[in-house]
């Protein structure tokens, strides 16, 4: 069953902050977002909107603040035919079915309708409705999407699941794993792993995985960055226990703190520039060196939208990473603009990372 969201307000339109934060919220409880719509307050077209909404037998995710909360019930009641009643200090409609504080469901027709009011600076209500089916996500690397379809496809349809395979980056599938009735989701993975051992981690959440494998193993990582700018640690530290793994990060936009602060030579600045393998080798030793860690991982790059020459043109990144055993260094050339050459960098690091200890990762 589809489901859509509605947005009823205006501070979320201009609230960027709170906005992502209840996306986030609600992606960790249902399956898929089909639509998302937004509506200021007092929209004389609302009505006729959730009029059209209900008669599609889906689920609605209505959004509103605290201030609104009773007048969306009254639109709602409108278009249901129904009342409102006071129950636990909120009016909500007489047929709602479940209510928790802030949050109620009902359903009209063929369509499931939860209401949540949320402010700025206040926690995130229940979402009330019930999971229709089970999910997992595993992750592959070093396959392309059809080597993966090949090697899944037959295993899905012995386990009667679902799969649905996504590339993030060269070499990296995510696939989302789905049962409605039958189908055996922890058997499909365990014989998914037993065919790709060095090459699948039964992980949602990759940073996730990352932290946690790092905090079993006792051990850290630290990371040089330049053209992401702290986004690969933005990565980390926007997850719980990352300062369990995490010993810091050093941004390093200019050549001078490069030199200074990670012990990068001038001379091999000057020969080769920034952005090269030779810079990235010995930033990820400078970043070890100085923080101790077990891994580093080092980002130089040309983000764009200018700055690119004939030589290096926009999109050219270098990657290293370091353990104490061995180190990789690697030049792509990546498409898109800034902020999309910024996550691809980042993705390519983790994936190097990974590959790089592969007996403690996979």
């Amino acid at each position: 069953m589809k489901l859509s969201v509605l947005f009823i307000g205006n501070k979320f339109i201009s609230n960027e902050a709170l906005r992502e934060y209840i996306l986030r919220s609600i992606e960790k409880n249902v399956d898929f977002i089909s639509s998302i719509t937004y509506f200021k307050e007092n929209d004389n077209s609302l009505f006729l909107h959730l009029e059209h909404e209900f008669n599609l037998a889906q689920r609605l995710l209505i959004i509103t603040s605290k201030q609104n909360f009773s007048t969306i019930g009254k639109v709602i009641c409108t278009v249901t035919s129904d009342n409102q009643i006071l129950k636990d200090s909120m009016l909500i409609p007489q047929k709602s079915s479940v209510f928790e504080e802030g949050s109620y469901l009902l359903e009209y027709k063929q369509t499931l309708a939860n209401v949540i009011h949320i402010d700025e600076m206040q926690k995130f209500p229940e979402i009330l409705f019930e999971k229709q089916e089970s999910k997992a996500v595993v992750h592959i690397f070093e396959d392309d999407r059809e080597s993966a379809l090949a090697v899944l496809s037959p295993i899905a349809q012995t386990n009667d699941v679902t799969i649905d395979i996504v590339t993030l980056i060269e070499g990296w599938q995510r696939v989302d794993i789905s049962s409605k009735r039958y189908g055996n989701i922890s058997n499909f993975i365990h014989s998914a792993k037993k065919l790709l051992k060095t090459k699948l981690i039964p992980a949602s959440n990759i940073i996730l995985y990352i932290i946690e494998t790092l905090s079993n193993n006792n051990k850290t990582i630290t990371f040089a960055e330049s053209c992401t700018g702290g986004l690969l640690t933005y990565y980390f530290t926007k997850e719980n226990g990352a300062s369990k793994i995490l010993h810091g990060s050093l941004v390093t936009y200019s050549n001078d703190l490069k030199e200074n602060w990670l012990a990068v030579e001038g001379s091999t600045l000057e020969a080769y520039g920034a952005v090269s393998n030779e810079v990235v080798e010995q930033m990820s030793e400078g970043a070890m060196n100085v923080s101790n860690a077990d891994y580093a991982l080092s980002i130089s790059g040309i983000a764009g939208d200018t700055g690119g020459t004939e030589l290096k043109p926009v999109g050219t990144v270098h990657i290293g990473v370091r353990s104490h055993t061995e180190h990789k260094e690697m030049r792509l050339q990546l498409s898109g603009d800034r902020n999309y050459v910024q996550h691809q960098s980042v993705l390519y690091a983790l994936k190097m990372l990974l590959l790089i200890d592969k007996e403690s990762f996979f």
